[in-house]
């Protein structure tokens, strides 16, 4: 079980595969295994880095809001930990607001950007206080109240029970310190269009078509802003398609990094 000390805080993360490093961010309220069918399929090609996000998953016990900053800072020590200069970075939606908090941080890090069901706008007053509430649920009624509320959304009405299990096994096993520590961070976050639209890099956005949080027309918004970027819209799946149509989302993101392989 690798654990990194990031200034006093273990870190869990995975480390996986051979080649181009890629470091993944997890989505909301989950944790590093959701990347599990990219680490199977994709393992063989390339070098996946994969940290639990503070209170989720093998790490520690969040303390305060998990800004997304703090997330993309420990991104960044666990790559210097590794030696790894440069690294194709991306993020399924939290995820991918530590993924633009990364670039934000310290650009020359990323070879490629990939962004999954996300979003680069700030939250609005009302997003922020439905963040402050969903936090409060977290921390008087556990995950399961957390799972009763995210689940319907997170997925296509077509998700079979196999995807809704391991979704639900992830959930379970967040701290509710952890998933309140992430609604109030995702409440800071900074409006990231700017910055994305400077982002000279490769971009992979990715989205499921029946996505309720994060619609395509959103993922293509975030495509306008970067020339040259690649969408693609995953059939069949919600907010979730890395494991909803792992397939088709492993074949989309095996395709962008061959590209930056040579």
């Amino acid at each position: 079980m690798p654990l990194l000390d990031v200034e006093g805080f273990p870190l869990h993360y995975l480390d996986e595969g051979q080649g181009l490093p890629v470091l993944l961010f997890h989505a909301y309220p989950l944790g590093a295994e959701q990347f599990r069918p990219q680490l199977e399929a994709l393992s063989g090609r390339f070098r996946f880095l994969v940290p639990d996000g503070r209170g989720f998953g093998l790490s520690g016990e969040a303390d305060g809001p998990t800004e997304m900053t703090r997330l993309a800072r420990d991104g960044l020590a666990l790559l210097d930990a590794l030696g790894i200069e440069q690294a194709v970075v991306g993020g399924v939606s939290m995820g991918g607001y530590a993924a633009l908090a990364l670039v934000r941080e310290d650009a020359s890090r990323v070879k490629g950007l990939v962004l999954s069901d996300t979003q680069a706008r700030a939250d609005s007053p009302e997003a922020r206080q439905g963040r402050q509430a969903a936090a409060e649920t977290a921390e008087t009624q556990g995950p399961e109240a957390v799972l009763a509320a995210m689940l319907p959304k997170m997925v296509a009405a077509s998700a079979s029970d196999e995807v809704k299990d391991a979704i639900a096994t992830l959930i379970r096993q967040a701290r509710p310190s952890g998933i309140a520590a992430a609604q109030r961070g995702m409440a800071l976050r900074h409006d990231a269009r700017e910055l994305l639209a400077r982002f000279s890099g490769p971009s992979l956005i990715v989205v499921g078509d029946q996505d309720a949080i994060t619609p395509p027309d959103v993922a293509r918004g975030l495509a306008d802003l970067v020339p040259g970027s690649r969408l693609e819209v995953i059939a069949g799946a919600g907010h979730l398609p890395n494991l909803e149509r792992p397939e088709a989302f492993n074949a989309a993101l095996a395709s962008f990094l061959e590209a930056l392989q040579g």
